[in-house]
């Protein structure tokens, strides 16, 4: 019985020995660094019970794409139908979306919301680097530039129409890390960049109203309507700068707890965190997500090949850039775009995505491992 239990043991250890263990710990304490923000939170703590049950469905789904195999992602009809099936989505919201404050960006299944925008980044980031893989030999030919910037822009302008202009602006980023690390001439990425810029420049100039204009200034500069488009931006800004060194402790943030930062659960948790942990708390935070960049770029420069490692390239723009934006507007240096801190902010729809891109690239290390320790198999009996 006893040599049973360790051969069962052991053949489960060989089943997840591919997996990146310090990648994925830093990523569950970044959730839980988040449950123990939302148990703090006034009321029945509901959040704090579902993101349990999320982050528990999230970690599954880690470990179960983490033992697939990923060769059928390099298949082109598999691509283009899998990025189909999320524009298809992303125009369904459009039509059978819940209006949730004014943005049409998730589906109401009852029991929880679905948001196609999360697993578009994912998709973008497959189908960009499916690619860029097959052309990385003649990848300085302006028409690459064009022709993946047309992918991400059909995902962009069906987001921002939602309008999330946060996760627009991911996708965005996605398009141009993956550009930047593919390979791409800067010559060809700054005419595109001065072309924009001028088209820009013209719209703003004959194409918009004055007040459309002025929505334009509220929402870069919220800080100068304090009492309208600035609040949220504000009560963040006291909030984070209120934690001070250590701050004021595990459930005594005020700014949360009297519900003065609005969203404290997704688009805030980030303010509600730093006040009360304060800036030692905050350097943990970024220390924990710097771990999972770093591990993420280390995945992607030993990659088994050029999807691979363009794959990872990707996700870990994906979660940098989401990072960035999310982190920038809880201090007030980006304008409010309501989006979610990766592993830690409430919801299911994005942390689900997250694991499942994590599990996905440990498949992928898989394989990379296997094809390594053949190649050195090989070496050795050549030598012998």
């Amino acid at each position: 019985m006893i040599s049973k239990i360790k051969n069962g043991a052991g053949q489960g250890a060989r089943m997840f020995a591919h997996v990146d263990w310090f990648l994925f710990a830093a990523a569950i304490m970044i959730s839980m660094l988040g449950l123990v923000t939302m148990h703090s939170f006034p009321g029945e703590n509901a959040f704090f019970e579902r993101q349990l049950i999320w982050i528990a469905i999230a970690i599954s789904v880690f470990f179960a794409a983490s033992l697939l195999e990923y060769q059928f992602l390099r298949r082109t009809p598999v691509v283009i139908g899998l990025y189909s099936v999320v524009l298809l989505l992303l125009t369904l919201v459009f039509f059978f979306g819940s209006l949730v404050k004014g943005a049409q960006e998730r589906f109401d299944l009852g029991l929880f919301f679905v948001q196609p925008s999360d697993p578009a980044k994912v998709g973008l980031i497959v189908l960009l680097s499916k690619y860029f893989s097959r052309r990385h030999i003649e990848i300085a030919h302006i028409r690459h530039i064009l022709v993946s910037a047309a992918y991400a822009a059909l995902a962009f302008l069906l987001v921002l129409f939602q309008p999330d202009f946060g996760s627009a602006v991911i996708i965005a980023s996605v398009w141009l890390g993956m550009v930047l690390v593919a390979g791409i001439s800067w010559k060809h990425l700054a005419t595109l960049f001065v072309s924009v810029a001028l088209l820009s420049g013209m719209f703003w100039q004959w194409g918009l109203q004055p007040y459309q204009k002025e929505r334009v200034f509220a929402f870069l500069h919220p800080l100068s309507d304090l009492q309208g488009a600035g609040y949220n931006a504000y009560q963040a800004a006291i909030a984070v700068g209120s934690g001070e060194l250590t701050g004021k402790g595990v459930g005594y943030g005020t700014q949360s707890k009297l519900q003065f930062l609005p969203e404290y659960e997704t688009d805030f948790v980030f303010a509600a965190f730093a006040e009360e942990w304060g800036f030692f708390g905050v350097l943990l935070l970024f220390g924990l997500f710097a771990v999972v960049i770093v591990r993420i770029l280390g995945h992607a420069l030993r990659g088994s090949d050029n999807f691979h490692s363009l794959f990872a390239s990707g996700i870990a723009v994906y979660i940098l850039a989401q990072f960035i934006v999310h982190v920038g507007m809880n201090i007030g240096l980006l304008p409010i775009t309501g989006t979610t801190l990766p592993f830690m902010s409430y919801g299911g729809s994005h942390l689900i995505t997250e694991y499942a891109a994590l599990g996905i690239l440990m498949g992928m290390r898989r394989r990379a491992r296997s094809s390594h320790q053949a190649r050195d198999e090989t070496e050795l009996v050549g030598v012998v």
